[in-house]
């Protein structure tokens, strides 16, 4: 951590995902923005770890892992999945302190009170990756590996688990600005979805949707943090 910062920037990966979403992003920030890249359970590093059961558990884990970096402001940026957490953590951290991030991008996914549940976790191994895989294909020929699928398999299903079984009843605003941002020819998250983030904020709201599909951010990530930096 330098000691010229003035923001952290916190990154919540989708469904399946890694930190490793996030490895390009310091090198394009600009000066003073730090970036923490969240690892969930299950997975890498953390491979031995449970996965989380539900929502709550992985955010009061995230918030309790944060506490010793609230000395700089936060901005919260997640993707599918992602835009959840970071939906949550953002409540999480003014129920527990009263800061409101500086802000919080929502990607590729619809404000919790228009997303229903879902029945993908129940779905066999092989239905499971091809549902993954119509949103998208980054990085899907893993599941393909007789060695490596046994690995990865438990944790998408589990985050799928734990998205799908995510409805909270009457989710109130955020005090933080939202900015919600998507691919053009997403199949999973339209313009309207990322329109329905607008009723989550108190503060300002703005939306931005580049080419590509639910994974628009990996091959368009220089054009969306020119975008995104000029709001740090």
């Amino acid at each position: 951590m330098g000691g010229t910062a003035r923001l952290r920037l916190v990154g919540f990966p989708h469904a399946g995902g890694t930190a490793t979403l996030f490895h390009g992003w310091a090198a394009r920030l600009p000066r003073g923005v730090e970036l923490l890249a969240t690892q969930y359970p299950g997975r890498q590093e953390r491979l031995a770890e449970p996965c989380a059961a539900d929502m709550t558990e992985l955010v009061d884990r995230i918030a309790d892992a944060l506490e010793p970096e609230l000395d700089l402001p936060l901005a919260l940026f997640g993707h599918s999945l992602g835009s959840a957490v970071a939906y949550e953590v953002a409540r999480q951290l003014d129920e527990r302190h009263g800061i409101a991030p500086e802000r919080v991008v929502v990607s590729g996914r619809g404000a919790p009170h228009i997303e229903r549940t879902g029945t993908l976790h129940l779905l066999d191994d092989d239905r499971i990756v091809a549902s993954a895989r119509r949103l998208g294909d980054l990085g899907s020929a893993v599941y393909d590996d007789p060695d490596l699928r046994p690995l990865l398999l438990p944790s998408l299903r589990a985050d799928f688990r734990l998205i799908e079984s995510y409805q909270p009843t009457d989710p109130p605003q955020l005090r933080a600005p939202i900015t919600a941002v998507g691919g053009a020819g997403d199949p999973g998250c339209s313009r309207a979805d990322l329109l329905s983030w607008q009723a989550l904020t108190t503060s300002s709201y703005e939306h931005q949707v580049f080419p590509g599909d639910h994974f628009y951010l990996v091959p368009r990530e220089a054009e969306l943090l020119a975008y995104l930096n000029r709001r740090w």
